[in-house]
């Protein structure tokens, strides 16, 4: 991708990014980060595979993406825009997903959710329980794009919010609407992040720095691994617009060498951005 040199630039290229999508394209997400100790890798390659060969390269397009949260029955496939999703999806599966469902509409009774009391299926996502009554905000674009490539990033919506931080405000605007927004940190302590940020801009050190902590503390806790192998570009974003605020010359990510996928991720992000 070319290097953008303006913020006009950066709008004309998502809108680019928009009008040469197909709107009759059907997209198949497939769970790229912790579905791979189940065999998502394989998944993903059996339905390239089958595109392929039943002739559908121009009307399927298949995404590596982030965590779909539903890891109790990975390896687990999202159909948009019909809203399907399939779960504890092997290689094998692949034919009839692509020959039935996606060619013929037909859903697949084996590959759906199962309601606990009746073991009836359940075909749609928004009607699966586990994900009803959620309203993902930070994790929004995790399972729907593919971390890797900043196109789907910008399509949906990214670094808009640091072109109007940039374009539209100055850093003490900024940070007067994060304090208004009551934003937290995640540490425990719930300091208001507003607060911090004004702090370090009146702060006469120099230089200044954005240090990013995606460690977490909690064994078990994988929120920021999620974030980072599933949507990195919306880390950098983040740090963007606070080194905007705070006057910060330099950013730094910890993240757990345990991590190969987040470090790979980010580091793509970092490179595309």
């Amino acid at each position: 991708m070319k290097k953008l040199s303006s913020i006009g630039q950066l709008e004309w290229f998502r809108n680019k990014i928009l009008s040469g999508k197909q709107g009759d394209i059907i997209e198949v997400h497939v769970c790229m980060t912790g579905c791979r100790a189940y065999g998502a890798a394989g998944v993903l390659e059996a339905l390239n595979d089958e595109i392929k060969s039943q002739g559908l390269l121009k009307q399927v397009e298949i995404r590596a993406t982030g965590c779909h949260g539903f890891c109790a029955k990975a390896p687990v496939i999202a159909i948009e825009p019909m809203g399907v999703q399939y779960q504890e999806v092997e290689p094998d599966d692949a034919g009839d997903i692509v020959g039935k469902t996606l060619k013929q509409k037909q859903l697949i009774d084996r590959l759906a959710y199962r309601t606990p009391n009746n073991f009836q299926p359940v075909f749609y996502r928004n009607q699966i329980p586990f994900y009803a009554k959620q309203e993902r905000r930070i994790l929004a674009n995790c399972g729907r794009i593919d971390p890797t490539n900043i196109e789907h990033y910008i399509a949906a919506g990214g670094y808009q919010a640091l072109v109007k931080a940039m374009s539209k405000m100055n850093p003490d605007q900024v940070i007067e609407e994060v304090q208004a927004a009551k934003l937290r940190g995640r540490g425990g302590a719930g300091f208001p992040t507003g607060l911090k940020w004004k702090f370090a801009r009146q702060s006469a050190g120099r230089p200044k720095y954005v240090v990013c902590n995606a460690d977490e503390g909690d064994p078990g806790a994988f929120m920021d691994r999620a974030i980072l192998e599933g949507d990195p570009h919306a880390v950098v974003e983040g740090m963007l617009i606070g080194a905007y605020a705070m006057g910060s010359e330099y950013g730094f990510i910890y993240v757990r060498e345990e991590y190969p996928i987040a470090i790979e991720h980010l580091n793509i992000a970092i490179e595309q951005a």
